[in-house]
């Protein structure tokens, strides 16, 4: 009897050990609660090795749900996955009022300088409204240059309007006969945030704010296949991610297609500019973004025509001219902007009481400081390089005060290669 017991046990005992060893050798979930949902989620026990995205975004206070989406509770990675936000990028511009948005994030207001999403979504980067405006003007389908359509449909709630341009309607080139419309809608509509890159290594970007501040490379000359986006978000953001949309080649208009670089850069001065540009030691030495500010960049939540209608950084705003020094403001209030920028990308350490450079628009350089005796100092964004520099007042230039966009000031100073 008890040998037929032992027997017919043996089956079942079998069934308990598989269970038990298929329980061990399961991942045990790994369970967070970010403190801004105060949810359980799940997402850690396959994640855990990701780097944590961002200073300003801690994973113990955002967790990975509230930007991302997904199941917050499975562990099924195909279930988890299955309501993700724009796939690996939450901050493509279809998606990014869900992930990125509200009144404490990137969708306040424009006084506490939380409207970043609404900065974005209306700025050149994102419409690409100059482009699409002069080829229609161009080739008949509209009759003024006054912009129309974008290439997606935004309205800008900012009141006042600066510019009177109220709303874009997205660009729909099946509307259009005209075969040079149709081409320019194929082969050069690759470069505005909301479109997805070319294919190469050279073009490797995200799309919506990942586009810049995700990149692909902090390597100092060219990019490669392995450099592609990553778990990140900066605000140090080198000239070749610029380079993925600005520095690739050129555009035939007769032809209305995308003419890629031929030549092979191997130092920084023959990749930052091509072969057939002038620039000064400055402006190859520093990143893009050492010069051109935040709002001119990002917009500043009004629909612009051109990107020369918000582009004002001249040489000037650094340098001065022969009778103005640059424009400067001395910090003594600790919430002041300068020093919260300075915090999201600590390339310098700013303190009450010193001075830097503002442009005319009364954007704080936060980046640069008034040495003693009359000479700057400017840490780059990208690289933390220190930079000093001079004035023009006191010096030997020759340059009429109406010439003062960098062209004018090539004309002297434009490096030989």
């Amino acid at each position: 009897m008890h040998r037929f017991f032992l027997f017919t046990s043996i089956p079942f005992l079998l069934v308990i050990l598989f269970a038990w060893l298929t329980e061990s050798l399961r991942q045990q979930p790994i369970e967070l609660i970010p403190t801004l949902s105060g949810k359980s989620e799940y997402c850690l026990t396959c994640h855990s090795d990701l780097p944590e995205i961002s200073a300003s975004h801690p994973m113990e206070v955002f967790g990975c749900v509230l930007c991302h989406g997904g199941e917050r509770l499975a562990l099924d990675a195909d279930l988890a996955h299955a309501s993700m936000r724009g796939g690996k990028n939450p901050s493509d511009l279809a998606v990014v009022e869900q992930s990125c948005g509200g009144s404490d994030c990137h969708s306040g207001s424009s006084q506490a300088e939380r409207d970043h999403i609404q900065r974005v979504m209306t700025s050149i980067q994102a419409t690409y409204t100059g482009a699409i405006t002069n080829i229609l003007f161009t080739f008949g389908e509209q009759s003024d240059l006054l912009p129309r359509f974008g290439a997606l449909t935004v309205q800008d709630t900012s009141l006042p309007s600066k510019t009177g341009i109220r709303s874009l309607e997205a660009f729909n080139p099946s509307q259009h006969i005209n075969p040079i419309i149709q081409q320019f809608a194929q082969n050069c509509l690759t470069c505005h945030i909301s479109a997805k890159a070319r294919e190469g290594a050279d073009f490797h970007r995200q799309t919506g704010c990942a586009a810049c501040h995700s990149p692909a490379s902090q390597s100092p000359y060219n990019t490669s296949l392995d450099d592609k986006p990553k778990h990140t978000l900066s605000n140090a953001i080198p000239y070749n991610q610029c380079n993925t949309c600005h520095n690739r080649g050129n555009y035939d208009l007769r032809l209305m297609e995308f003419v890629e670089r031929a030549d092979q850069p191997a130092t920084r001065l023959e990749n930052y500019y091509q072969p057939i540009a002038q620039f000064t030691l400055c402006e190859y030495t520093l990143d893009c973004i050492d010069c051109h500010t935040a709002v001119e960049v990002m917009g500043d939540g009004d629909i612009h025509a051109t990107q020369k209608d918000i582009q004002y950084v001249q040489c000037r705003t650094c340098h001065g001219t022969l009778a103005e020094l640059p424009l400067t403001k001395t910090l003594l209030d600790a919430d002041d902007r300068a020093f919260r920028l300075a915090l999201l990308n600590p390339m310098m350490d700013l303190a009450i009481g010193d001075t830097i450079l503002i442009t005319e628009n009364g954007e704080p350089l936060w980046n640069t400081r008034v040495l003693p005796g009359g000479s700057y100092e400017l840490y780059g964004k990208a690289t933390g390089q220190r930079l000093v520099f001079r004035p023009v007042m006191g010096s030997g230039c020759k340059q009429n005060e109406w010439e003062q966009d960098s062209q004018s000031c090539h004309t002297c100073h434009a490096l030989e290669r």
